[in-house]
């Protein structure tokens, strides 16, 4: 596993110190994760690690809340910049996974719990195919076909819908008398029939041959093309649904017979269970009969069947509370190790990845394999000790390797007597391969880091094209091959030489229009687009510049609190000692750390950004040439919208959960202490010390009845 999670110290025994290096390593690493798997469409993990890796940020975010950070509530990736963008008026998030009938049975309950339900009655849940597929959203107005997306990163997908239109299965109508507007989602697919006679075409005309039916449906459906989107057999699987303005049933199944009784197509294998038994017996029948559904699936979906308890139960960070995948068994085959390839990522770290003579595992062909990091090729674990009885992996090794529901898969263990006579143990680099510097591992961590910073094209690459991306400051023509050519140029090497690229531009002999692939038309739309975004929102400024653990949510909470981006800077400064490298817990940290949802990791990765002095060089001439406008104040009519609320005592008409849910869906801001800063405390039966506070702040305290007088909701 990454970082060798199974051996792990168990979160329940951490410090607090222990905890927050611990959610900062696995930040990263989930990060380095994303933007192999999202952005550089190379992942180096499967996917059952993947989860591994979060599943014990959350662990750790449930035990100390103050460290939670934008990367447990990331979903999908951001659209590609060759479509147009549609925003999800409902958001397109993603579902927990279930790797073992224990993990369904405890969702059960803990739905159950949430709900105050007795642990006896039951509660039907829909049992269905999780398709192997890209996700698609369908918007109908008026019963017609308006726009097609995929689902990106959840908020914002890519416009598809000219593509779609050229599928015979999605209908471009809807019968009469179905609401005004109708989201339908569900998954594009390829059979595996299609997926195969599509494969020998593409050989016959020398043509590009897909790995798998997924890659093959998501290639086909992101043609620019809709005539090569029309020539791919594509198929469509309604389950879900977004914006509805009526919606025709109140529960799951219903819904789900509802489409099918619109024409749009839904998958035959889906049942609704009374209990979890009659759940796990459709998923081991599901997982034995697999190879014979002529599709790809990767697991079974559970949800909620009643609609108002799916309301009830609600979301919680990326993914909801009513719904989960419960994932097939990883699969395994043997092959041989040609060689290890060292990749360098956008933080500098090397990740090894292995080369293997390709092989056939689950029905994909695969020729690379994670090793995770140069213990794991070791055979040592993240505590010291041995993984695989301490066998180490050498090139030219028989290995086997295992798929858990991705392309990309691991090596699980060594076959001792296949190892060639002359094999030697690998020597992890401790040179850059990519710029040359010395690459140095930090104590108690697992990853070697490259030491170049801006000099090592790895890096500064992957920054400037985090710069502009798409919800960064998306600027148009400043793709990956763009940003990579203009670095090889010595055109851009920091994001501050995007804007001054046109002044420099009129001063060279050797012109932009004149380099191969540009031309006057184009120089002069890329120089229009930088412009263009001379003016940014500040969260998005914020966002561009590559904070560490300072994604797009982090980057708003920050800019909520702060403004502007001097007094972002300030407050990071001053949170500095004189003469001091790191924080001392003076009023500036104390207030940083106390923005909801910030913590100490990703204040000290502010701080850490802010007392670079080359990074705030970087920033000043960025400054001189990009204006940040403010964020627009929320607009709410609630009236509690922008407060800060506590919640204590035993709450009678709503559990903690529900009432979280319920503030925040208002605009206001939970917290879980009381403080100076807090506005307003709901008390019920059995509060304590937290009336006391509040009283000597003068907070208001109300009961649950006004709690729900003043909101509106009596």
């Amino acid at each position: 596993m990454p970082s060798d999670i199974a051996r792990m110290k168990d979160v329940e025994a951490l410090s607090e110190a222990e905890a927050a290096a611990d959610h900062a390593a696995l930040a990263a690493e989930i990060t380095e994760n994303d933007i192999r798997y999202h952005q550089e469409d190379a992942p180096v993990i499967s996917d059952a690690d993947y989860d591994a890796l979060r599943r014990r940020l959350y662990a750790i975010e449930a035990r100390f809340p103050g460290l939670k950070s934008a990367v447990s509530a990331a979903v999908g990736a951001a659209p590609s910049a060759k479509f147009g963008k549609v925003r999800h008026v409902v958001p397109m998030l993603s579902l927990d996974n279930a790797f073992a009938d224990q993990d369904v049975i405890d969702f059960v309950e803990r739905a159950k719990r949430f709900l105050r339900i007795d642990p006896a009655t039951p509660v039907p849940f829909t049992a269905e195919p999780k398709i192997d597929g890209l996700s698609l959203s369908l918007r109908y107005v008026n019963g017609r076909l308006e726009t097609a997306a995929t689902r990106g990163d959840g908020f914002e997908g890519e416009n598809v819908t000219a593509n779609v239109r050229t599928i015979d299965e999605i209908p471009n109508t809807l019968p009469k008398g179905v609401p005004e507007i109708v989201e339908i989602r569900g998954e594009c697919y390829m059979a595996h029939s299609d997926f195969e006679a599509l494969n020998a075409r593409m050989l016959e005309e020398n043509g590009k041959v897909f790995a798998n039916p997924r890659n093959a449906a998501a290639g086909s459906l992101r043609q620019l093309d809709p005539k090569i989107t029309a020539s791919r057999p594509l198929r469509y699987f309604a389950y879900a649904w977004g914006e509805m303005s009526a919606l025709p049933s109140s529960t799951q199944l219903g819904m789900v017979e509802a489409f099918s009784g619109w024409g749009l197509p839904t998958n035959p294998r889906m049942v609704l269970c009374q209990a979890v038994d009659e759940a796990l017996a459709f998923y081991h029948g599901l997982e034995e009969d697999r190879s014979r559904l002529g599709y790809d699936i990767d697991g079974v979906v559970y949800k909620v069947n009643d609609l108002a308890l799916q309301n009830r139960l609600g979301f919680v960070s990326r993914s909801p509370r009513w719904a989960i995948a419960h994932k097939f068994a990883a699969q395994q085959a043997f092959t041989i190790l040609n060689g290890i390839d060292i990749q360098v990522g956008r933080t500098g770290a090397l990740t090894p990845v292995a080369k293997l003579e390709p092989i056939t595992v689950g029905g994909v062909v695969v020729s690379n394999a994670t090793l995770h990091n140069e213990d794991y090729i070791k055979g040592i674990g993240g505590d010291g000790q041995p993984i695989r009885d301490g066998v180490d992996i050498r090139v030219g090794d028989t290995v086997v390797v295992q798929r858990a529901g991705d392309v990309i898969p691991q090596i699980v263990s060594v076959l001792l007597e296949k190892r060639p006579a002359d094999s030697v143990p690998y020597e992890f680099p401790t040179i850059c391969p990519a710029c040359g510097s010395h690459a140095v591992r930090e104590e108690g961590e697992a990853v070697r880091r490259c030491t170049g910073g801006l000099i090592c094209p790895a890096q500064a690459v992957e920054r400037i094209r985090h710069f502009v991306s798409r919800n960064a400051f998306d600027i148009e023509g400043l793709g990956e091959k763009q940003v990579q050519a203009f670095y090889e140029w010595g055109l851009i090497t920091q994001p501050a030489d995007i804007f001054t690229l046109e002044q420099r531009d009129e001063r060279s002999l050797q012109k932009l229009k004149n380099r191969e692939g540009w031309g006057d038309t184009s120089a002069r739309n890329l120089f229009a687009a930088i412009n263009e975004r001379r003016r940014i929102a500040v969260n998005r400024f914020v966002y561009a510049l590559g904070i560490r653990h300072v994604g797009e949510t982090n980057a708003k909470r920050l800019m909520r609190h702060y403004a502007s981006v001097e007094a972002l800077e300030e407050a990071a400064r001053a949170a500095i000692a004189p003469g001091e490298a790191f924080p001392k817990g003076n009023e500036a940290w104390a207030e940083m750390v106390d923005i909801e949802g910030i913590g100490a990791v990703v204040a000290e990765a502010v701080v850490d950004f802010f007392g670079e002095p080359h990074n705030v060089e970087a920033l000043r001439r960025l400054l001189a040439e990009v204006k940040p406008e403010p964020l627009e104040a929320a607009k709410t009519e609630s009236p509690v919208a922008g407060k800060t609320v506590v919640f204590t005592g035993s709450l009678e008409r709503m559990t903690r959960d529900e009432a979280k849910a319920m503030a925040e869906r208002l605009g206001a801001k939970v917290s879980g202490s009381v403080s100076k800063k807090t506005d307003l405390v709901v008390a019920g039966p059995g509060a304590g010390s937290k009336l006391k506070v509040a009283a000597e702040n003068n907070i208001e305290v109300i009961d649950e009845d006004g709690w729900f007088k003043l909101v509106g909701a009596d």
